[in-house]
C-alpha cells in the first residue's frame, strides 16, 4: 500500500468516527436504512459464504491477524531505527480499514432502537411486578424440571451434542416468528469456536465475528447453558448488538421452542437474571424465594455453571473482562457487562400479562 493512500485512509479514520456519532443520535434512520435493510443483505450473504464451512473462518482469519501483528511490532516497531511517520500510517490506516468494515458489517446495530421502543413495551418496572414475573417464571422452571427429572434434588442433563443444540435454533427461531416476526433466521452460521480454550480461560461462553457473521460458541460450556449461548449469538447475528437485547431474545427463543431442554434452559436463564436483580433489591425475599419455593435440581443446574467457570479463574480473566467491559461503554452500552437492569425489564414488561409460558 503506497505511501499517499495510507494518508488518505488515516485522515478518515477520524472522519468516520465523526459520521458514526452523528448516526448514533437518529436511531430510527439506522434501524430502518441500516439494520432492517442494508444489515438484512449483508448478514444472509455473510451467513452464506461462510455459514457452511464445518470449522470457523473467523477464527483462523484472528489467528492469522495475531500472526501479521507479532511480524509488524518485531519489524517495524521493535527496531533500533524506528520510523515512526511509516509505522503510524500503518496503524492509522488499519485502524480505518477495520473501524470501516466493522461499522458496515455489523456495528452501525448498536445504534439501532432500544429493543422495548420496537417491543412498543416499557422499559422501568417495579420492585412488585418483579416479585410476581419471578414467582410465575419459579413455577414454570419446577414445572419443566419436574417433567424431565422426577428426583427434584437432582440437575437437568441435556442429551444433545452441541452440533444438535446448533441445529435445533433453526426451527427454534422460526417457532419465535409468530412472536416476532423480526426474527427470520436462515441460513444458520454457528459453530464451535476453535479458540475454545482460550476462549474458556477469558471467562467467555460464545461471541460473533462482526466480519464473517459466524456465531461462535465455547466446545466447552456445559450443555445446560449451550441453548442460550447459541441464541444468544445468533440474535447478534441477527443484528441486535447490545448484550441485554441478546440475552432477552435468547431467553425467548428458547422458552417459545417446543422442546423441553430448550425450554428449561431459557426459563431458568430468565429467572436466574430476575433472581439476580430481586437479590439486589430485597436480598431476604430472593432468598426466600431461591430456597423455599425452588427445586434443588434446578439450584443445582446454577450451581454446576458457577463451579465450571470457577474451574477456569485465572489472573488475566479479569483483564479481559475489563477490556470487554470498556468495548461495551465505547458502544452505546454505558453500564457495560453489568447490564441485567435492562434484561430484567424486557423480561419483566414481556412477560407480565401473560397468564401462562407455554409449558409442554
Amino acid at each position: 500500500m503506497q505511501s499517499k493512500t495510507k494518508l488518505y485512509l488515516t485522515i478518515l479514520l477520524p472522519v468516520q468516527i465523526i459520521l458514526i456519532k452523528i448516526f448514533s443520535f437518529f436511531p430510527e434512520v439506522v434501524e430502518s436504512v441500516y439494520s432492517n435493510g442494508i444489515f438484512v443483505y449483508t448478514s444472509k450473504a455473510l451467513r452464506y459464504v461462510f455459514g457452511w464451512i464445518p470449522f470457523s473462518f473467523g477464527d483462523i482469519l484472528y489467528s492469522i491477524l495475531i500472526i501479521l501483528l507479532f511480524r509488524f511490532l518485531i519489524k517495524k516497531v521493535l527496531h533500533r531505527r524506528i520510523r515512526w511517520k511509516e509505522v503510524l500510517l500503518d496503524i492509522g490506516a488499519t485502524l480505518s480499514i477495520v473501524y470501516l468494515c466493522f461499522h458496515m458489517l455489523w456495528g452501525m446495530n448498536y445504534y439501532r432502537l432500544p429493543l422495548h421502543e420496537i417491543l412498543n413495551i416499557e422499559d422501568q418496572y417495579s420492585e412488585q411486578e418483579l416479585i410476581e414475573v419471578t414467582e410465575k417464571l419459579i413455577v414454570h422452571a419446577n414445572n419443566i424440571h419436574s417433567k424431565i427429572e422426577a428426583n427434584d434434588s437432582l440437575s437437568v442433563k441435556i442429551p444433545y451434542t452441541k452440533d444438535e443444540i446448533f441445529q435445533k435454533t433453526v426451527p427454534a427461531y422460526q417457532q419465535l416468528k409468530n412472536v416476532f416476526p423480526e426474527l427470520n433466521y436462515s441460513p444458520k452460521s454457528i459453530k464451535t469456536s476453535l479458540l475454545t480454550i482460550p476462549l474458556t480461560y477469558m471467562g467467555f461462553s460464545g461471541y460473533l465475528n462482526p466480519i464473517t457473521n459466524e456465531a461462535q460458541v465455547n466446545g466447552l460450556i456445559l450443555n445446560y447453558k449451550a441453548p442460550t449461548t447459541s441464541c444468544h449469538e445468533e440474535a447478534h447475528q441477527l443484528g441486535f448488538a447490545k448484550e441485554n437485547e441478546a440475552n432477552f431474545i435468547a431467553a425467548l427463543t428458547t422458552m417459545n421452542y417446543d422442546d423441553i431442554y430448550f425450554k428449561y434452559s431459557g426459563t431458568t436463564f430468565a429467572l436466574k437474571f430476575c433472581l439476580n436483580d430481586l437479590y439486589l433489591r430485597d436480598e431476604q425475599k430472593a432468598i426466600c424465594l431461591i430456597e423455599e419455593e425452588l427445586r434443588p435440581g434446578i439450584r443445582k443446574n446454577y450451581i454446576e455453571v458457577n463451579e465450571f467457570w470457577d474451574s477456569y479463574q485465572n489472573p488475566l480473566e479479569p483483564i479481559f473482562k475489563s477490556t470487554y467491559d470498556s468495548y461495551l461503554k465505547a458502544n452505546n452500552q454505558p453500564e457495560g457487562i453489568e447490564t441485567y437492569s435492562y434484561v430484567v425489564a424486557l423480561l419483566v414488561n414481556y412477560l407480565k400479562n401473560k397468564e401462562t409460558y407455554n409449558v409442554l
